[in-house]
């Protein structure tokens, strides 16, 4: 990896390629002198340290202050692997408390640069508790609506990733860069070191995104200006309808149309409202859903927009899991959310029971209900049973000319009430599920043209 990449970088290094002419302004926190070779009294621990500081120049693991990345004033913390692998002690614990209060105070977001080995060896309980004091801190800027960011760097193994790193509202690493939770030397002989890596944690669902080096300021300046803080919220603009589809006469016909492969699709509605997409990627229980697009947005005004959108297919648990951390995420930082209705009905296989697809369709639903900030709903095809209502907010839906929901699909429903198949388009009928229905039934506020 070159020299000058972000994963291999000091943490000077690190955060100038991120803040570049405009500098970084670092602080420290208050001097808490360590009694002679630490909590513990290990031997050679001062000699240790004090040949660290001597390579690195550095007086701990950790470097934090404000800066501003792209055009966004933030909190940035890096962590210096070169003093001790990275690894946190109590001064580092003091360190990295210090910067989210920094954060807290200034009202910023936390940009956090992670190279870490872990809690420090020679400090022992003392340094594995300063993992609560960091979820403590983080806890309390998280409550305060402040988003947190952080880059997972070469590498992030132990408490560090376990904490500042996973436990950041978005996560992105770096390509190449050993991640998880058990590092190198304590991991089992056999382990499939592709789990331990960026694109493996990124395959799992527990990373948003890869991106290289070249592309990282970019990125960051366009997630702090997605996640804020913001001024006035204002609801997520409606979508315009991407097809000229007329309204359907029968129950029939509104099924064909939304099952038309030409119909457009998702992606084609979030490019058409979006200047930039911002994935979110995971459900950060070890699974993905293809078949559902997560993230930010923003549009050409600059307006930020979380996005929740179903691509087609039996919307999956861990899609439903994504779904409900966007919406909650965004309720946090203030910021509306658009969903995106277009599924024959939750995945319904032995794998999906399994997964606990009742469990995360509930969630999904809660987390609707619960979230504070403006929700607009657009269906754009199908809208199957709850497993699509699970995603749409009441009194704020509308609806496309080729589109329908339904209580359950027309062929099941015609199963369950022991019809034949034939019959199945008569119960298409009977449903009244076509658009100009469900704006009768007043499920719809509108149908978009």
């Amino acid at each position: 990896m070159p020299a000058d990449s972000p994963a291999r970088a000091t943490a000077r290094e690190a955060i100038a390629l991120l803040t570049g002419p405009a500098g970084f302004t670092e602080h420290r926190p208050p001097s808490h002198p360590l009694p002679p070779d630490g909590p513990l009294g290990w031997a050679g621990y001062d000699a240790a340290r004090e040949r660290a500081a001597t390579r690195t120049g550095e007086e701990e693991s950790v470097v934090y202050g404000t800066g501003v990345v792209g055009d966004r004033a933030c909190v940035l913390l890096a962590f210096e692997f070169g003093f001790l692998g990275g690894s946190l002690g109590r001064s580092t614990g003091d360190r990295l408390v210090a910067a989210y209060e920094l954060a807290l105070t200034r009202r910023l977001p936390l940009l956090a640069l992670v190279a870490t080995g872990g809690s420090r060896m020679q400090e022992g309980m003392v340094a594995l508790t300063q993992l609560q004091r960091v979820a403590a801190a983080s806890t309390r800027l998280r409550a305060a609506g402040l988003p947190q960011i952080a880059v997972v760097r070469d590498p992030t193994t132990g408490g560090g990733w376990a904490t500042v790193g996973a436990g950041a509202d978005v996560v992105l690493a770096l390509p190449g860069a050993q991640v998880g939770f058990a590092g190198s030397r304590v991991r089992p002989a056999d382990a499939d070191p592709q789990a331990y890596s960026a694109e493996g944690q990124f395959a799992a669902g527990q990373v948003d995104a890869v991106v290289p080096p070249g592309e990282l300021v970019r990125a960051l300046t366009h997630w702090l200006r997605a996640l804020g803080p913001h001024g006035a919220l204002s609801a997520a603009p409606l979508p315009r309808a991407l097809s000229a589809a007329r309204l359907p006469e029968t129950g029939r016909e509104a099924v064909a149309a939304a099952r038309d492969p030409r119909r457009p699709r998702a992606e084609a509605y979030l490019a058409d409202y979006f200047g930039v997409r911002l994935p979110l990627h995971g459900d950060r229980c070890g699974g993905t859903d293809p078949g559902l697009l997560c993230g930010f947005g923003l549009r050409a005004d600059g307006l930020p927009v979380a996005y929740v959108a179903q691509c087609g297919t039996p919307t999956r648990p861990a899609g439903y899991r994504a779904a409900a951390r966007t919406i909650r995420l965004a309720g946090r930082l203030g910021v509306p959310v658009l969903t995106l209705i277009d599924t024959p009905g939750a995945a319904n296989d032995a794998e999906a029971e399994r997964a606990g697809a009742g469990a995360a369709i509930a969630d999904a639903f809660a987390a609707v209900a619960a979230v504070r900030v403006p929700v607009t709903t657009l269906v754009i095809g199908e809208g199957g049973s709850g497993g699509a209502l699970a995603l749409a907010v009441p009194d704020n839906t509308h609806v496309t000319a080729d589109s329908y929901f339904s209580v359950i699909a027309p062929e099941l429903a015609a199963a369950i009430l022991k019809r034949p198949p034939s019959e199945t388009g008569a119960t298409a009928d009977q449903l009244r599920l076509r658009p100009q229905d469900l704006l009768e039934l007043g499920f719809a506020r509108s149908i978009v043209s």
